[in-house]
């Protein structure tokens, strides 16, 4: 409870009790889950055959006005959990053959995750855990997970600190966020795969496109390029889908064209950087987005 008395998880640092209020991510200190089932809509590597064991935590230090998961980002859905039931939860999808636990925007939360993972653990918690992000977070925090996380899977957002602000609230995001990223490589280094190519350990960092912001995308390659080894596993995300608040926001409530998306795929390739995760236009559907319905929390 040491960190809920004083909240500074993540760039926020809102110095709030979270055992008796909430801060800008709304939450109290308990734990809030949505949804732990067999995700197959992850990155190939991740997903495989049987699915990944993805855990929808309730909650977000972002507030982006196109979240397609506002439901539980922005509006409190979830079920509340102890550190004992979060840790059941893992371990029963170990039980369903989940490949790995995929922990879905955990910030928040990285403390009583640490101590479910831990206890998890104790009790024959085996497969990989992946600490799947919106990467606004304070170093101090992942620092406090080291060891325990195999897989960082990272979003980087926003180079251009206008945008940041504009659509999800959050100053000095690229600042925070790339600092994050050199410390999630620090940690965990580049992929591992075992001999059926299903990732064991490592750094694989996701890009959506916005619509009219590629020159905004190819700042955060060009980024991405000068700072990890071009062999750095990249997942270029072409799903953008106007959804949630984005209608209020003109410039942004379509879909990215064909030739922006190209546009990127050519400079990710032009500066050198090898192995990019490429989906196919059609990704940007709705057909993707959970139903957030506690399955799996019964």
């Amino acid at each position: 409870m040491e960190h809920a008395v004083k909240c500074n998880i993540c760039p926020r640092n809102c110095n709030v009790d979270r055992s008796k209020s909430k801060g800008f991510c709304n939450m109290s200190w308990q734990v809030k889950v949505a949804k732990a089932y067999l995700h197959h809509w992850e990155e190939p590597f991740i997903s495989g055959t049987r699915g990944s064991g993805t855990v929808f935590f309730t909650g977000c230090n972002l507030k982006c006005v196109f979240c397609q998961n506002y439901e539980i980002s922005q509006y409190d859905f979830g079920k509340p959990l102890t550190i004992e039931e979060l840790a059941q939860v893992f371990l029963k999808l170990q039980k369903q053959g989940a490949h790995n636990i995929n922990l879905v925007t955990p910030t928040i939360h990285a403390f009583q995750i640490k101590e479910a993972i831990l206890l998890a653990k104790k009790e024959g918690l085996k497969i990989p855990i992946v600490y799947n992000t919106n990467a606004y977070e304070n170093v101090e925090t992942l620092k406090a997970l080291e060891g325990l996380i195999d897989i960082y899977l990272p979003d980087l957002k926003y180079y251009d600190d206008h945008l940041a602000k504009k659509y999800s609230k959050a100053p000095h995001y690229f600042e925070y966020a790339t600092k994050a990223i050199l410390e999630m490589y620090r940690q965990v280094g580049m992929p591992k795969f075992d001999k059926k190519g299903i990732l064991k350990k490592g750094l694989v960092i996701r890009h959506l496109i916005l619509p009219g912001c590629v020159e905004d995308t190819k700042k955060n390659l060009l980024w991405i390029k000068n700072n990890l080894p071009k062999k750095i596993y990249v997942s270029l995300m072409s799903q953008y889908t106007p959804y949630y608040k984005a209608e209020n926001y003109p410039e942004i409530n379509r879909k990215i064209t064909p030739k922006e998306y190209k546009e990127a795929i050519k400079f990710f390739f032009d500066i050198g950087l090898e192995n990019g995760l490429i989906q196919e236009i059609e990704s940007a559907s709705e057909d993707y987005i959970p139903d957030f319905d506690l399955e799996g929390l019964q």
